[in-house]
């Protein structure tokens, strides 16, 4: 091969190499623009979501600071307006609904559901679901597929028998917060799915280096399981706190003409359940919703990092 030929086939090479360069670096622009426009779309789609998401509870909380004023001068509250923001701020609403309503009744009532069913429904449901993940019985199989069977009926269709059972004990009306608690928790260890599922990825080689030690069943469980398990323990918690929180269809069906047994959302709801209580109450149920949220908000900020910090550390530390 002569030197020219050699020459040649050097050029030759660099011109492949260059254009091999070139056309990467197009298709690196060409992938770099296409996930700018991707991730910008998509950016917008959640600003919109998000925008249609938060204009109610603008809305709402505008409307629980509305106190405007009257044409004799004289301040009054009133939620027919034409303007979205107030036209002058006030806290009558919230001090109107504390001193002319049974609100404080209503949400002690409600708290005092949460909280017992935050802890009775957890108790149950990882109780349930370490024995169904670690033990091996006889009937386990059939207790799991019949309760998964038994769970996809809707709750609905018992509500009249479970009326007719909490009349004749006496758990409707005046003591319906008994009867709610005792509805909302009876029913909790059917709720096994996901706990199960998370107590199937701690590894079993734990228990059994426990109980070679000496530790009790119990003891496994408390100890070493739990410690294990924030964040399936953390969404336990908020899920059996948030259902009866919120929970409106049957806390009113039994309590649904006694002040004394009714939650926030059956209470509020009956502010406004005619025209005339839509008229002078609005504004009163707005603010109760806005109070109503702060403990489910204040309880998501702060377990948020717990829930957080439980996923990322992963179930097995060591």
């Amino acid at each position: 091969m002569s030197i020219e030929q050699m020459k040649t086939k050097s050029r030759v090479k660099k011109l492949v190499r260059e254009k091999q360069k070139e056309r990467r670096q197009k298709q690196h622009i060409g992938l770099k623009t296409s996930r700018i426009v991707s991730n910008t779309i998509i950016y917008i789609i959640l600003v919109v979501i998000m925008v249609v998401w938060l204009v109610p509870f603008f809305f709402l909380l505008m409307d629980s600071f509305k106190c405007d004023i009257a044409a004799d001068g004289e301040t009054r509250v009133t939620w027919q307006s034409d303007t979205i923001i107030p036209k002058k701020f006030g806290f009558d609403n919230y001090v109107d609904l504390f001193t002319k309503t049974k609100f404080p009744r209503w949400f002690i009532n409600t708290t005092l559901v949460g909280l017992a069913c935050a802890v009775l429904q957890t108790t149950m449901i990882l109780l349930m679901s370490y024995a169904l993940s670690r033990l091996r019985f006889k009937g386990r199989k059939f207790l799991m597929n019949f309760m998964l069977i038994l769970g996809m009926f809707p709750g609905f269709l018992s509500m009249i028998l479970l009326y007719k059972l909490l009349s004749d004990w006496g758990l409707t009306q005046d003591n319906s917060i008994f009867g709610l608690i005792l509805v909302y928790c009876a029913s909790s260890g059917m709720g096994y799915y996901i706990s199960k599922g998370f107590f199937d990825t701690i590894p079993r080689s734990l228990d059994e280096a426990a109980r070679v030690d000496g530790a009790t069943r119990a003891q496994v469980f408390s100890k070493v399981i739990l410690p294990l398990s924030k964040p399936i323990l953390i969404y336990t918690v908020l899920t059996a706190f948030m259902a009866p929180w919120g929970d409106f269809m049957f806390a009113s069906y039994i309590a649904h003409t006694r002040d004394v047994g009714k939650n926030v959302a059956v209470g509020l709801r009956d502010l406004i359940s005619t025209a005339s209580g839509m008229a002078d109450h609005y504004t009163w149920f707005c603010a109760g919703g806005v109070i109503v949220a702060i403990p489910i908000t204040l309880l998501f900020m702060f377990l948020q990092k717990y829930y957080v910090e439980g996923v990322t550390g992963g179930a097995v530390k060591g």
